[in-house]
């Protein structure tokens, strides 16, 4: 008896030395919620959007882009009703066409959107109301991009300061990521100070909160997530149960994650990329501070979404029977 209570308190002592405030570590994320009922499609009437989109949100309209599309890449609906408002920007190299349509960033205060341009390099700045108003709408351009640092993401809060996802090419087919602090007036960068020790070809997606100023990294090929605040120092990394510093070649953990209201919603694989397995079709709800709360099990494979706070619902895009849908998070989270 005596012997299995000492081996009891080493396997205590072991399991408290790993857990810590800034290093936690989650064997089980098992209260799942089955949410599939409460997942309520909406049309985007005529306008045909195709499979590979994305959501925004901008004041009272959503924002949905598509990319290689013959018809416009950019439209607007009344994100509480869902009815379509207005679409504009075609594909091409002309005036006011986009070649290769990127992340979409906002500015609340001056009702405006901005849309990244790979191919162009440039970052075009769009009037909400001039959209809204005209058809024939051109953007101005807002700034250019460098070849080799530009951002891919970010959260606009002013001119002079964006929470960023910065990629840097390395070679002639592989790239760097990394969470840096952009000034877009002067183009200046200054990486975040906080980077996970170790970790080969690192993949994550992003996600930052002006309200909480913090920001979270989701590994794409490891089970793993950080969190900083936006001067880059460390508030937690959470290790889930597939957990390995070993890069995986066919695990997708993470593919879109997001702020809701005091809570963290990251879209969560776990599954083989090379298979339609890879579409995550659950959300992991954390605390602030990294802590399991639950799992929403929706049923669906989605391919991103973003956070209605005034509606407090998420709005989702899907590939699958339906295309976009929206779940009320009352008495969810």
């Amino acid at each position: 008896m005596n012997k299995l209570l000492y081996l009891l308190l080493i396997i205590s002592c072991w399991s408290c030395s790993r857990d810590s405030e800034t290093e936690k570590y989650q064997s089980k994320r098992d209260h799942v919620i089955n949410v599939r009922d409460k997942m309520k499609e909406f049309s985007t009437q005529d306008v045909l959007i195709g499979r590979i989109s994305r959501v925004y949100l901008l004041s009272d309209y959503l924002i949905i882009t598509e990319y290689n599309v013959p018809d416009k890449l950019i439209h607007l609906f009344d994100k509480n009703y869902f009815n379509h408002l207005a679409s504009t920007t075609y594909q091409g190299q002309g005036p006011g066409e986009i070649t290769i349509i990127g992340h979409v960033g906002t500015d609340e205060a001056h009702r405006r959107f901005f849309v990244s341009d790979h191919g162009k390099l440039k970052i075009f700045s769009y009037d909400l109301d001039s959209v809204l108003a005209n058809p024939d709408y051109q953007p101005e351009v807002k700034m250019n991009m460098k070849e080799r640092q530009f951002p891919d993401r970010y959260l606009y809060l002013n001119d002079t300061l964006c929470i960023a996802r910065i990629i840097e090419p390395i070679g002639n087919s592989d790239y760097r990521p990394s969470v840096a602090r952009w000034n877009m007036t002067t183009e200046e960068i200054v990486p975040m100070k906080y980077e996970y020790p170790d970790l080969k070809r690192v993949r994550f997606i992003y996600a930052a909160s002006a309200e909480h100023k913090r920001y979270v990294q989701c590994y794409s090929q490891y089970d793993l997530m950080t969190i900083c605040d936006f001067d880059g120092n460390l508030i937690c990394n959470i290790h889930g149960p597939k957990w390995n510093a070993e890069i995986t070649q066919t695990q997708h953990y993470a593919l879109s994650a997001t702020f809701c209201k005091d809570k963290i919603v990251a879209l969560y694989s776990g599954s083989d990329h090379r298979t339609d397995a890879y579409y995550p079709t659950k959300f992991l709800v954390f605390d602030l501070n990294g802590n399991y709360l639950k799992t929403l099990e929706t049923g669906y494979m989605i391919t991103d979404f973003c956070y209605d706070k005034e509606n407090n619902r998420l709005i989702i895009n899907l590939n699958d029977e339906i295309q976009f849908a929206y779940l009320d998070l009352t008495d969810i989270i």
